[in-house]
């Protein structure tokens, strides 16, 4: 898969990834960036990469790293809380 052969590229120079921030929601899109860090024994460089949104959750969920959501964007979409109560309840998804 494209997301382990980045996951060998990224450790082949010797990058780890930080974290993701899912940044904004513009036309039924979502953003995100993807928050690198390269360090040898002279420097440390951290890069910050725009990415779609399944790639960042695919790359920092194999390596366990966080997933952060911006405040302007959490109070922007609908609050799934009952919902996903209902599907943890019952393992299916709701009327």
């Amino acid at each position: 898969l494209t997301h382990d052969l980045i996951q060998s590229i990224f450790k082949g120079f010797n990058i780890s990834v930080e974290r993701v921030v899912i940044t904004e929601l513009k036309n039924s899109t979502y953003y995100a960036r993807l928050i690198l860090q390269q360090q040898n024994e002279i420097a440390r460089k951290i890069v910050e990469i725009d990415a779609r949104p399944s790639d960042c959750l695919a790359i920092a969920s194999a390596q366990k790293k966080p997933i952060f959501v911006t405040k302007a964007l959490f109070e922007q979409v609908e609050d799934m809380t009952e919902v996903l109560d209902k599907i943890n309840e019952s393992g299916a998804e709701p009327d």
